[in-house]
């Protein structure tokens, strides 16, 4: 099952909700000795976490199916930084982070029980109440295998968002009366923990005819002064472009950029949306986005709203840093 994006988060006696997580989507597969992870499309994962096939596989039962999350825990929250850098050829780097920074397994569903018995036709909140007899049984003193906390309380759904702020990637909705249904969106909605910031923009690409903007290069000032490229925002109303391109080109000079600066061109772009411009930093924008790691936004942002009351050396990294609690505390079992 797959989660559908939706804006607020569904209400009613039939939906229980989650804690979402910052992580690999996951499926752990147990035949008797064999472990097998899986990913969200199917790829195996076995060779880019051993310390999870380890885990999993010294565990008393010999048979079930779990659907979970991968995550390495840091500083209270979970590394995505920290998770890609597994994907990676080398068996030896593997081996070494591995070591340096283990994963965790999340589990939030059981296909299949200790007895190897199929769970999928039967309604999820009979699926979790076999998850949770199964983890009390099975996971303490396997501390890389938590529980995912589940209530059907909406409330305790947004205390989750309260308690562990920022670092909470936001809330899953589930229907409790649903079967699992492998690619199905309708019986599972998520609903994504924004924040925003406001940016210097440092300079812009034109759009694909080369005419007009087509995206705005955002930058945030460190410590030291300087002005780091921290991704970009794309969202601008057709109605605005003609005008704010010619805003932005009496304002390029170099170097745009005092500290990472973007990219050169892709292979797809022509020359002159693929090259970038540089702009004295004069403007500001507030930016929608879910996450920061790596020293940019992961994804594209969303343009909130032009911040002419913003000074632009108060665009700093320190509104980025994450705050609030700490997000492993929602797991559930002290020891395990």
């Amino acid at each position: 099952m797959e989660a559908l994006p939706v804006e607020a988060i569904p209400q009613g006696p039939d939906w229980q909700y989650e804690p979402k997580w910052d992580g690999f989507r996951c499926l752990a597969f147990r035949d008797s000795g064999d472990v097998k992870l899986q990913s969200k499309a199917g790829k195996p994962l076995n060779r880019y976490f051993p310390e999870m096939v380890e885990a999993l596989g010294a565990l008393d039962a010999r048979s079930f199916v779990l659907d979970g999350e991968l995550a390495v825990p840091a500083d209270g929250g979970f590394s995505f930084d920290a998770l890609l850098q597994r994907i990676h050829p080398a068996a030896s780097r593997v081996k070494r982070l591995a070591a340096e920074t283990p994963a965790i397994f999340i589990a939030f569903d059981l296909l299949a029980d200790a007895q190897g018995r199929s769970l999928m036709a039967l309604p999820l909140q009979t699926r979790r109440q076999q998850l949770e007899k199964f983890a009390r049984r099975y996971f303490p003193g396997h501390p890389g295998i938590r529980l995912s906390p589940s209530s059907p309380s909406i409330a305790q759904a947004a205390k989750w968002l309260k308690q562990a702020g920022p670092a909470l990637d936001g809330i899953i909705a589930k229907r409790g009366d649903s079967a699992y249904r492998p690619g199905e969106r309708i019986a599972m909605q998520k609903v994504k923990n924004y924040r925003s910031a406001d940016c210097v923009v440092g300079g812009f690409r034109y759009g694909a005819d080369g005419k007009a903007v087509g995206s705005l290069l955002l930058g945030l000032y460190d410590e030291d002064g300087l002005l780091h490229h921290v991704g970009f925002t794309s969202g601008i109303r057709a109605s605005e472009r003609k005008a704010l391109t010619q805003k932005l080109e009496r304002l390029i000079a170099p170097p745009g950029f005092t500290g990472n600066a973007p990219g050169g061109p892709s292979r797809w772009a022509t020359e002159r949306t693929g090259e970038w411009n540089p702009l004295k930093p004069k403007l500001v924008v507030e930016v929608c986005f879910d996450h920061f790691s790596g020293g940019r936004f992961r994804h594209g942002t969303r343009l909130l709203r032009w911040r002419p009351d913003k000074a632009p050396r108060q665009c700093t990294m320190d509104q980025i840093r994450r705050g609030g609690g700490n997000v492993l505390r929602l797991l559930l079992g002290a020891e395990w």
